[in-house]
């Protein structure tokens, strides 16, 4: 687990290939834009990018947790943005492929994997954010359909996915009363939040998604009801694992080009890169990373072996992650002094993007509690 294999490498260099040429080119103009970059997260699906952990049978590409893990990192190498709403899609994907049936995963994932089709998670509501189980959008049951009224907040491509896997209360309060229903974006009562202004990640569009009485087959149901706690919560062991690599990406690029950058900026005389104090930061940033990577790689091993503490240990390596990479990322933009500042230069946005990854996929210091929870009662 400390070495990758040659598929592993083929794979990473693939991605960050893609990367390099589709995506950092124009991530800048993207955020400054508010672009969302359909027709290139199209042809990142093409290369397999779109069902990266769906199982093959349905077109997507059979990777494993690790395998994504490299994949997203490389991506975010080149737009953190992009790479994270990518990953989101795969999240939901992936709990079609787990928990649908046949004719559910047949009817949505060849679409999901091509990313002909465009996919939201939907759990955080505006009274219901860490708490998640609190949630209050209700599903009631009308003949062949759930009539769904409540609010989802902050969710990422509201608006432009086609479609919405959504967590809703069919039961009694608290956990055991919480179903997963697929919604189509042209299910009539389904409507659509102004777009949020945010701090980062303005290359995806966040907005609420609305249901006002908005009727959903009960054939659009993940499993039974009363399970879509466990559901949501399944898909969020893997979208943690997904949101950490996109930090380390997101970082390992701003540490990349501050090199870069230090190698070229002369102050006293000489390069910056001479200065001891400084080379002292750029070891401690990259000594960092390496140590966050080296556990990410960890837990996905964990999550794809399904050991008992696959849990606790993606609860570690988000919060690890995502901190590692904000904290390298705001060292790499004092660097570059002012110039780090600048929007030219692309640190700032990488600053901004991985801010929110300490908050998303659940809050760090939730993951704090999850691993606490998992000691004490152990």
């Amino acid at each position: 687990m400390f070495a990758l294999n040659e598929d592993q490498n083929a794979i990473r260099e693939m991605a960050e290939s893609f990367a390099a040429e589709r995506l950092a080119p124009d991530a800048v103009r993207w955020d400054e834009e508010k672009h969302f970059p359909i027709d290139v997260m199209r042809e990142a699906a093409a290369l397999g990018m779109g069902g990266v952990y769906v199982s093959e049978n349905v077109g997507g590409s059979g990777l494993t947790r690790l395998d994504a893990a490299l994949i997203f990192e490389a991506l975010a190498r080149g737009c953190p943005t992009v790479s994270a709403y990518i990953s989101i899609h795969n999240m939901s994907a992936w709990m079609i492929d787990r928990y649908g049936n046949d004719d559910q995963r047949r009817q949505w994932l060849p679409g999901l994997c091509s990313m002909d089709l465009l996919a939201s998670y939907c759990l955080t509501e505006p009274g219901a954010g860490s708490d998640a189980a609190a949630l209050k959008t209700r599903a009631v049951r009308a003949g062949d359909d759930y009539i769904v009224n409540g609010v989802k907040q902050f969710i990422s491509g509201a608006g432009t996915s086609d479609l919405y896997v959504t967590m809703v209360r069919t039961g009694a309060e608290g956990a055991g009363g919480i179903s997963t229903l697929v919604v189509d974006k042209d299910t009539p009562g389904l409507s659509f939040g102004a777009e949020e202004r945010k701090m980062g990640w303005n290359a995806q569009p966040t907005r609420q998604v609305i249901f006002e009485d908005a009727r959903v087959p009960v054939t659009n149901r993940l499993g039974d009801e009363g399970i879509g706690f466990r559901i949501a919560m399944a898909g969020l062991d893997g979208g943690r694992l997904n949101i950490g690599a996109c930090s380390l990406g997101g970082a390992q690029a701003a540490l990349e080009r501050s090199l870069d950058y230090m190698r070229e900026r002369k102050a006293f005389g000489r390069a910056i890169a001479q200065f001891q104090a400084l080379q002292f930061t750029l070891a401690d940033m990259a000594t960092e990373l390496e140590c966050a990577r080296t556990f990410l790689w960890r837990a996905a091993a964990a999550l794809d072996a399904k050991t008992p503490d696959a849990t606790r240990l993606c609860a570690m390596a988000k919060r690890i992650a995502t901190d590692t990479g904000f904290d390298v990322a705001n060292k790499a933009l004092q660097l570059h002094g002012g110039y780090g500042y600048l929007a030219d230069y692309g640190i700032e946005k990488i600053v901004r993007d991985l801010r929110v990854h300490q908050i998303l996929e659940g809050t760090n210091e939730i993951m704090r509690m999850i691993v606490a929870r998992d000691l004490i009662g152990r």
